[in-house]
Order: C-alpha cells, then sequence, then structure tokens
C-alpha cells in the first residue's frame, strides 16, 4: 500500500513528488491536468486564500486546452496573485490520489525565486488576499497541507540543483 506525504482532512493526498533532475519524462500513467508554482522570497513562500476552498494554497491551477504546463502556470500565477513571472523552474511532477470523483492526477510544480516580497494585489472572484508564509514558522492557520508539503518538497530541490 503507498504511504502519502501528506493528506487533507477531505482525504486527498500528496502520493508522491517526482523532483525533474530525476525524471527523464512526462509521467504518464495518469492525467496531468493542472499547474502549481511555489513562489520563494528567501524562506518566504507566496500563498494565496481561495474563496471557495477557504484556504490558503498554492497559485495554480488547471491546463487548459492547447496550453503548455509552463504556460498554465505563468497564468494561473498572474491570475490569482497579479505576480508575472514567464520564466518559471519546472521543479518537478505531485502525484495526487483525490477524492469526489476517486482518481489518480499529477500536477507539474514550478518554482521561481523573487528578490522581494510581492504586495501589489487586488482581491478578485476567486482569491481574496495573498500572504507570504515565513517557513521557519507553522504554516498559517487555514493551510492546504499537500500544498505546504509540496511547497517544502521544492525548496528543498532548489537547495540540491543550486
Amino acid at each position: 500500500m503507498d504511504q502519502a506525504l501528506a493528506q487533507d482532512t477531505k482525504g486527498n493526498a500528496l502520493m508522491a513528488f517526482l523532483p525533474a533532475a530525476r525524471v527523464a519524462d512526462v509521467p504518464d500513467d495518469a492525467p496531468m491536468p493542472a499547474a502549481l508554482v511555489a513562489v520563494w522570497c528567501g524562506r518566504h513562500l507566496l500563498l494565496v486564500f481561495d474563496r471557495f476552498r477557504g484556504e490558503w494554497e498554492l497559485p495554480g491551477g488547471k491546463i487548459d486546452p492547447g496550453e503548455t504546463p509552463l504556460q498554465a502556470a505563468a497564468r494561473e500565477l498572474h491570475e490569482e496573485s497579479g505576480l508575472y513571472l514567464p520564466a518559471l523552474t519546472l521543479a518537478g511532477y505531485a502525484r495526487f490520489r483525490l477524492v469526489g470523483p476517486p482518481r489518480d492526477e499529477y500536477a507539474a510544480i514550478y518554482t521561481a525565486h523573487i528578490p522581494a516580497l510581492h504586495d501589489a494585489f487586488t482581491p478578485n472572484g476567486e482569491i481574496s488576499a495573498i500572504r507570504w508564509w515565513d517557513t521557519a514558522d507553522a504554516p498559517p492557520s487555514g493551510t492546504q497541507i499537500i500544498d505546504a508539503t509540496l511547497a517544502r518538497h521544492t525548496r528543498f530541490q532548489r537547495h540540491v540543483n543550486d
């Protein structure tokens, strides 16, 4: 039985993080409908507050038809945070076991490192706020544990690859 790296209160689970440096090809044993972004400023991580889920999470979302995962990640980051960073770095792939309906799928995970905290944000229909989590502290109350776990994996990968 597979052991989850993290599981949320709904039963969704992060089953694996496959670092880009160790994966020769894009995984194809499950669909990859989404892309996420971990934006770092030193030890601070950008989180967005999703109005519908009521959680702090990584910016990201669905890959639209005709988009590459990188294009989707850059678009979603801009739509959700106001931050435009087209030159993102592929960190790897996250494998999820999701409920409602039950399925396995991947998300491409990208990273970016910026020199100063970004705070120019206008709330929109999906995202009500952004915040910078100092990862030396516990995650903010209401943070999606799967996203916090994923982000920690991308930060570690950054140090390995630097």
